[in-house]
């Protein structure tokens, strides 16, 4: 019996299967194992505690198994690379395919057909697949992720910060809204002074975590907290469409399938469905999928086919 492993290691948490070529065996998860975020010796202690967790879920040996497939944040980061393969190497057997974890995501919408993803959690990236109708190969496009500083627009980190600037906004002009009560509530409390103390600290806080309380100020009624979620939406849809004009150029046109994951498309419905309106306009030919993809599903694919 082949055994696959698949590793879906994101911003925030991480997740892994063990599965055979029929079935998932056992499931187990974790925080984040990105170095960039923890440190390489708490990444390596999540790591291995969550492998030996699932191995003893499943009651199999690591070393039997076949392939893993594991989609990384940081993936473009030769000392990410450098370390899940030395780690990897060590716990289990067989093949060990790495990637980034959009690449998965990809995989678990579209295995390995064409279609375009739109990735929006702490960070924001749009990629899409497209097969060239003139040479048959295929080609990865994409659009944004290139960080909380150059861009993100419509990430988690983008909307926690952009809704502490409206709220700072609204003060100087007497404009109502909750957003800077709710965002001092959930900095325990803090005053204005200690908001801006806060938010231009080194290290920088983790605007991502604000995203909620924004999406809760709109859910309330709050005027500006719902245009924060709207134009955030609307930057995603932009992104998606440069992603879709590209890709015409090698397929000649045709429906396109937009797939999404990442917690705030998937938890935050203002930001979705402003990216659908805005695509509406700008690429009616890119269809949004109703449900997120499972990016650990395209780890399992990718492992059991050997993509």
């Amino acid at each position: 019996m082949a055994l696959f492993l698949a590793i879906d290691s994101g911003g925030t948490k991480t997740r892994c299967l063990l599965a055979d070529d029929a079935r998932v065996l056992a499931r187990a998860a974790t925080g984040s194992i990105k170095l960039t975020r923890v440190g390489e010796e708490e990444a390596t202690r999540r790591l291995r505690a969550m492998l030996a967790e699932v191995a003893a879920s499943a009651g199999v040996n690591l070393k039997d198994v076949s392939r893993t497939c594991a989609g990384l944040g940081g993936y473009g980061i030769d000392a990410v690379r450098e370390w899940a393969e030395r780690e990897l190497a060590a716990a289990v057997g067989g093949d060990v395919i790495l990637c980034g974890d959009e690449e998965i995501a990809l995989e678990g919408a579209f295995r390995g057909g064409q279609g375009i993803l739109v990735v929006a959690g702490t960070g924001a990236i749009v990629m899409g697949r497209a097969l060239d109708r003139r040479t048959g190969e295929k080609v990865n496009l994409t659009s944004g992720g290139w960080g909380h500083v150059l861009g993100d627009e419509g990430s988690g980190y983008w909307i926690g910060l952009e809704g502490l600037r409206a709220g700072f906004w609204a003060k100087d002009r007497g404009v109502p809204t909750m957003l800077l009560q709710k965002i001092g509530e959930f900095w325990d409390g803090a005053s204005l002074g200690e908001m801006v103390g806060i938010a231009n600290g080194i290290p920088a806080p983790d605007f991502a975590a604000l995203a909620p309380v924004v999406a809760k100020c709109a859910e309330a009624g709050d005027e500006l907290a719902t245009a924060v979620l709207a134009r955030g939406g609307e930057e995603l849809g932009d992104q998606v469409a440069i992603v879709a004009v590209k890709m015409r150029e090698f397929t000649g046109g045709g429906e396109i399938g937009v797939a999404y994951t990442g917690s705030v498309l998937e938890h935050i419905s203002l930001v979705r469905s402003a990216m659908v309106r805005t695509l509406k306009e700008a690429a009616p030919e890119a269809k949004v999928m109703e449900s997120a993809v499972d990016a650990l599903e395209g780890a399992l694919w990718r492992a059991r086919s050997g993509a």
